[in-house]
This record gives C-alpha cells, sequence and structure tokens, in this order.
C-alpha cells in the first residue's frame, strides 16, 4: 500500500485522533436502527486499544447544518460502542472547546472517548484550517478508517492530516483499496462489470474506467432505459436521461470495437402503478418487437433477462456489482435484484459489492458471507473505481 498503515506504527501511550464512519441511521427516539457502520470500525478500534493507545474517536452523523442539533448527537453511538467493546466510551457535548480539550487530556492508555458531531460545526465541512487544527489538538496519530466520507475533503478527514506528525489508514480503509484497487488491477478473466441503478450519468465514469478491465458489462436498472431509447427502442413512461442518449451510443459503439460483451435486459417487468400491490407484466424480448407501451413504465428486468444475466455471472472469475437491477424496495418489484443477489453469492468468482443500494440489496436477499467483499461506502467506492483520488486517503502519510 503506498500509504502507512496502523499495522506500521507503536501506538502505546500516544494520544490518537481516529475518524469513524458512525453515521448511523436512528428512528424517531433517537435509537440506532442498524450498528452496521459502528460494527466495521471496531477492527480498528480494537487494535489500538490492544496496543494502548490513548483513543479520541470522531464522526458525523446526518446533517445537522453546521449547529448543534440534539436529533443528530452522537451519544446513542458512544453507549451502543460501550455495549460492542464491553467497556465504558467517555464522551463530550462537543467536538472541540474547553470542554472537549480537558476531557482528551485525562485519556489513559486504552481507554476510548467519543467527541460529538464534527458536523455541528460549519467549520467542518467546509474543511476549515483553524477548526482541524483544534479538532486535532494534541493527537500524535491521526487514523482515518471513515471510507464513505474519504472522497469528502473535511476539517475531520482531510484536514487534522496536516496537524499530526504521522496520519495512516485503518483497517477498513486499507480493505477497501485492497478490492477496490488492488483486486481490480489485473483482475481474473472473465471480468464481469454489473452497473445499476437509476443513472447512466452516475456511473458513466465507472464504466469508463473500467472499459479498459472488464470482458463483460451487465446494465440494469433504470439507467438501461437510456441505452435501449438510444438504440430506437420505445421505452414508454420509463425514467431516461435524454441528455445522455449520445453518449450512451458512443458506450455501445465503443464496446462494440473494443470486442467487450455489453449485456442489455432482453425484457422488462413493466406496470402502470408504481405501487406495492400495482399488476405487473413482462414485455417479449426488445428483439422480437417487445418494446414498452406509450402509458407503461419498466421498474426491473424480465424473466430472460434473469435468465441471461445468471448465466453470465456463473462463467466469471470476477464480479464487480454496483447497482441494483430495479425498485427493489417494492417487492413486487424485486425479482431481478433478488435473483442478481443469488447468482452473484453463487458464482465462484472473485465478488465485490461496490457499497450503495448493492449493499441494501445483499442485506435484504442474501448473506454477507457468501460474497467476498462487500465495500462500506458508496459515493467513495464509485470515485475510487473511476479512478479518482480520495482526499481522506490522499492526506495520508506516505508509506
Amino acid at each position: 500500500m503506498a500509504k502507512l498503515s496502523i499495522r506500521d506504527l507503536d501506538v502505546h501511550g500516544k494520544a490518537v485522533l481516529m475518524r469513524v464512519d458512525f453515521n448511523v441511521p436512528l428512528n424517531d427516539q433517537g435509537e440506532i436502527t442498524d450498528d452496521t457502520r459502528i460494527q466495521a470500525a471496531l477492527p480498528t478500534i480494537q487494535l489500538l486499544v490492544d496496543g494502548g493507545a490513548k483513543l479520541t474517536l470522531c464522526s458525523h452523523l446526518g446533517r445537522p447544518n453546521g449547529e448543534p442539533d440534539s436529533r443528530f448527537s452522537l451519544l446513542p453511538v458512544a453507549v451502543r460502542l460501550g455495549m460492542l467493546l464491553g467497556k465504558e466510551v467517555g464522551f463530550t457535548s462537543s467536538c472541540i472547546g474547553d470542554e472537549a480539550k480537558a476531557a482528551r487530556a485525562t485519556i489513559k492508555t486504552g481507554e476510548v472517548f467519543l467527541l460529538e458531531n464534527t458536523r455541528f460545526h460549519i467549520e467542518e465541512k467546509s474543511n476549515d484550517s483553524d477548526f482541524a487544527r483544534i479538532l486535532a489538538d494534541e493527537a500524535e496519530i491521526f487514523v482515518n478508517d471513515a471510507f464513505g466520507t474519504a472522497h469528502r475533503a473535511h476539517a475531520s478527514t482531510e484536514g487534522v492530516a496536516h496537524h499530526v506528525s504521522q496520519s495512516a489508514m485503518g483497517l477498513l480503509i486499507e480493505r477497501e483499496l485492497e478490492f477496490l484497487e488492488g483486486k481490480l488491477q489485473e483482475p481474473g478473466k472473465p471480468f464481469v462489470a454489473i452497473m445499476g441503478g437509476a443513472k447512466v450519468s452516475d456511473k458513466i465514469q465507472v464504466i469508463k474506467a473500467m472499459m479498459s478491465k472488464a470482458d463483460t458489462f451487465i446494465i440494469g436498472g433504470a439507467m438501461a432505459y437510456t441505452f435501449r431509447k438510444a438504440q430506437g427502442y420505445k421505452i414508454g413512461k420509463s425514467l431516461v436521461e435524454d441528455d445522455f442518449l449520445d453518449l450512451a451510443k458512443e458506450i455501445l459503439e465503443e464496446a462494440k470495437e473494443k470486442g467487450i460483451h455489453f449485456h442489455l435486459p432482453a425484457d422488462t417487468r413493466i406496470t402502470q402503478e408504481f405501487s406495492p400491490n400495482a399488476v405487473t407484466k413482462v414485455t417479449a424480448a426488445y428483439e422480437n418487437g417487445g418494446e414498452i407501451p406509450d402509458d407503461w413504465e419498466g421498474i426491473d428486468i424480465g424473466d430472460q433477462a434473469i435468465e441471461d444475466f445468471s448465466e453470465v455471472v456463473s462463467g466469471a472469475m470476477t464480479v464487480l456489482w454496483n447497482g441494483p437491477m430495479g425498485v427493489f424496495e417494492l417487492d413486487n418489484f424485486a425479482a431481478g435484484t433478488k435473483a442478481l443477489t443469488k447468482a452473484v453469492a453463487k458464482s465462484s468468482a472473485l465478488t465485490i459489492v461496490g457499497g450503495g443500494d448493492s449493499v441494501t440489496a445483499v442485506k435484504k436477499f442474501g448473506n454477507s458471507n457468501d460474497f467476498d467483499f462487500i465495500s462500506t461506502g458508496g459515493g467513495a467506492s464509485l470515485e475510487l473505481l473511476e479512478g479518482k483520488t480520495l482526499p481522506g486517503v490522499a492526506a495520508l502519510t506516505n508509506a
């Protein structure tokens, strides 16, 4: 790895500031409904605790608009983290100021402290240098393990790295880079890239970046309708990005020129009503005149597409999956995403799930243990796959 890892450091007796991603969902009562992100940080936290660090954690939660808001307090997270670690986790009502500074000065080796929401201060998102310096305080080491925010140049993700002597990545970021960069440098062939979701515009840079590596693309979700319209087919009321029709044509032409297999859904599940009880039907294959009628819209891939895509995945050596095949949140629109989840899980390939809605689909329809790697970052994973440099990683000390 090009950047320093906490595996390389002696943290005993040293003040360590660690950026975690504790942006967990809360219900109206302020109770945590999913602690996956807390669980994901535990290996790095435990390694630092076992190493005798004086550990201070910082994170954001929600969008409090740069001022204190009790709805977005990290206090429930401190309580849950304490339960998971089996030890008390200290907490302050602010991430900076006299209270926080005094509390951090009392931390002993092996102890853990969580600061209040960094986004209670407007200077966090603007990456204000003075705020970053105060947040760094007397820390000798900064550890970033918040991959989900590593694509943001905020004070707690990028700025603080300039105010400590050493900055290193935690185990979670290390593993994200291992799979999303390292494993995809020279992927096992055939390499199948599955792209889904609503918009071509969200995935266009990933598709372009993967053109030099992937042998096969599978395109699902609403973005498929932009490609089908670009081919001249009728797509009814389906979601489409008309501004990207020419670009879709260019991608199809480039794939043909390079000999890349580019699979669009052969058929489509359609509906006239967007509701849990809506009636659906599957079109005939596009090549057999199965276009979508004017008053219908596509909401999932069809039965033939499910069969085709599953067969392609079964023959892969590497699978990268980013984006669902349809509106899987509604069970009557979820057949395609459910089937693809099972096909990828069953595959003997190296399977990488690239964050966002794909992770939600895995949790809903599969078992995370059936996949080699599931990213914790939606936007961050996309930018990494696009070949972009993540500010929260770039600021770390070179190995």
